[in-house]
């Protein structure tokens, strides 16, 4: 009787420690989507930034356009011209380095949706290993129960004769 009841107690650990690990994982995984949603909000506004910058090249490419038509006009305009075409030239840079940061991000949260992936399985994987626990659990409870009661009447009768 000591046995089972040992045996229980194991069984009624082993099932705590389990349900504490997939709180664990649901965390983790509540953590990583968080994480995924900040990487897509951060990939959005790139995404909306660089159309904007790339909507401020082309209007100023028109106006490099338009000022080298007019270059012979005068040296004025040249030199507006040159202005307008360092202006081209940093906003380039700005829009590649634009370009670079949404891959890197995009990247991340590539990593993210796999390692998300990854602790979902976990997860999924310990709940169904507690629910196994908790089903011997309560098998165990009632051969438990079962054997009590047949021990009960036997020393019933016992105590009869």
């Amino acid at each position: 009787m000591d046995a089972i009841k040992k045996k229980m107690e194991m069984l009624r650990i082993e099932a705590e420690e389990s349900s504490s690990k997939a709180d664990e994982l649901k965390i983790a995984v509540k953590k990583l989507e968080t994480e995924t949603t900040q990487k897509e909000q951060e990939v959005t506004s790139l995404s909306h930034k660089n159309q904007v910058l790339e909507a401020e090249v082309e209007k100023l490419e028109a106006l490099v356009k338009t000022y080298k038509d007019e270059a012979g006009a005068g040296a004025q305009a040249g030199s507006q011209a040159e202005s307008m075409q360092r202006k081209i030239q940093v906003l380039e840079e700005e829009a590649e380095e634009s370009d670079r940061t949404i891959r890197e991000l995009n990247e991340k949260l590539r990593q993210t949706d796999v390692k998300s992936g990854h602790y979902e399985r976990k997860v999924q994987a310990l709940e169904a290993s507690r629910d196994q626990w908790e089903t011997k659990y309560e098998e165990m409870a009632q051969k438990y129960a079962d054997t009590k009661k047949e021990l009960d009447d036997f020393v019933k009768e016992i105590g009869n004769i």
